[in-house]
């Protein structure tokens, strides 16, 4: 077996041995459904309930790519501002980490009330910008001020002015800070967007997170347990799309 191979079978082997383990936990001690369902329940609840788990992970999924495209261009504007000015980084900086290490279910039920009960998914994309922003923000702060000495001082023999330097090294230089930023923003903006449904206790919504407390609330177990392994699954294809997206970007740019 190649190396290629190896490495698409060793996690699927280790996964079958849990699912394996897990069944057979679960026959052999008779533990109650309703307290942990086996993996063959769980797949039948994911089966039966596939039409509106994949509505409800579109839904979350969605309001999760709101989110990211509008902290991404609200965490690059500001950066792009920030790194012109030594003064105003110092001031912006404490706020945006302050607004990074409050949880944000703190501020959850307030930005419901101020989104209007009628809307709550005006407050999950909000709250979800809220978590994505930071991650983004940090990658394309660092990546316009970790700019190559060498080439600083070749753009300073060529007289070149504060515009070419930002435009012609200091964003091309941030581009790989950026991505890595939005790949991280990327789960972020899902978790933000699930944590701000769990709060809002709406179905207006009509995502992941209000089918998972639908089901906790009727104790159908096994149907909470297919509605998290559909968002994990959700959340893990995000994150390949934006790793392909950046390897395709990086490639293009070095080949350049």
């Amino acid at each position: 077996m190649n190396r290629a191979a190896l490495d698409v079978a060793a996690p699927l082997v280790l996964i079958a041995v849990l699912l394996a383990g897990w069944e057979a936990a679960c026959r052999i001690l008779a533990i109650p459904s309703y307290f942990l369902p086996p993996p063959s329940e769980i797949a039948a609840a994911a089966i039966d309930g596939a039409p509106v788990l994949i509505s409800s992970a579109w839904n979350t999924l969605s309001m999760a790519l709101k989110a990211l495209v509008t902290a991404s261009i609200l965490a690059c504007g500001t950066a792009l501002v920030v790194a012109l000015n030594q003064t105003l980084e110092k001031a912006v900086q404490p706020l945006a980490v302050a607004l990074q290490v409050t949880p944000v279910i703190a501020i959850a039920p307030q930005v419901v009330i101020w989104a209007g009960l009628a809307h709550p998914e005006r407050a999950i994309v909000a709250l979800a910008v809220i978590v994505a922003f930071f991650p983004i923000f940090s990658g394309a702060l660092t990546g316009l001020k970790a700019t190559d000495p060498d080439l600083e001082r070749l753009f300073d023999l060529y007289g070149a002015g504060r515009w070419q330097r930002l435009w012609r090294l200091r964003i091309p230089s941030s581009i790989p800070f950026v991505l890595e930023g939005h790949k991280v923003a990327g789960g972020l903006a899902v978790i933000g967007a699930v944590v701000a449904e769990f709060v809002a206790g709406s179905g207006g919504a009509q995502g992941l997170a209000w089918r998972i407390l639908e089901s906790s609330n009727r104790l159908q177990t096994a149907r909470t347990f297919a509605a998290v392994i559909v968002l994990a699954i959700m959340g893990a294809l995000l994150h390949a799309a934006l790793r392909m997206a950046e390897r395709s970007i990086l490639r293009r740019l070095r080949g350049r």
